[in-house]
């Protein structure tokens, strides 16, 4: 599930994304898609409300669907901004009515998207995300080797 960055210098830490969705078949997808992004690797997926979990791997990013079969997304939400505040957190919902995202940035989402139209922006995020943090470490590196 790892897809490490390298540099002339040596590896960087990949960008930890951890997905909650409660679709098999769209977290398959969406683990596919971050591990397809240069400098990502996926910290964990689940289909349920697995706050434990994502404290535990701590990631960068996580993917949040805001309808779960047990519980909500609001609330992780809310938990996350609570124990974890420096994580991003992106809501997904095939559901993305104004009232959802105002909710969820109300909450602290750091984005949202709607699943059927929006993913390919997410992805770009993402990507834009692990590309800064290869030029960060790549900077670290660079400036610790002189």
């Amino acid at each position: 599930m790892m897809n490490a960055s390298t540099t002339a210098a040596g590896t960087s830490t990949p960008l930890p994304v951890f997905i909650v969705e409660a679709s098999q078949a769209i977290r398959e997808r969406l683990v596919d898609m971050i591990t397809a992004i240069d400098g990502t690797c996926c910290a964990g997926a689940a289909t349920i409300a697995a706050i434990p979990d994502i404290l535990q791997a701590h990631p960068d990013t996580v993917i949040l669907d805001i309808r779960l079969p047990e519980g909500n997304g609001f609330d992780v939400l809310r938990a996350l901004r609570h124990h974890a505040p420096d994580i991003q957190i992106y809501a997904v919902s095939n559901h993305a009515t104004p009232a959802h995202r105002q909710l969820a940035y109300r909450l602290g989402a750091s984005a949202f998207f709607d699943k059927t139209i929006e993913i390919e922006a997410m992805r770009e995020l993402i990507t834009q995300r692990a590309a800064q943090r290869l030029r960060i470490y790549q900077y670290l590196n660079h400036t610790m080797t002189q």
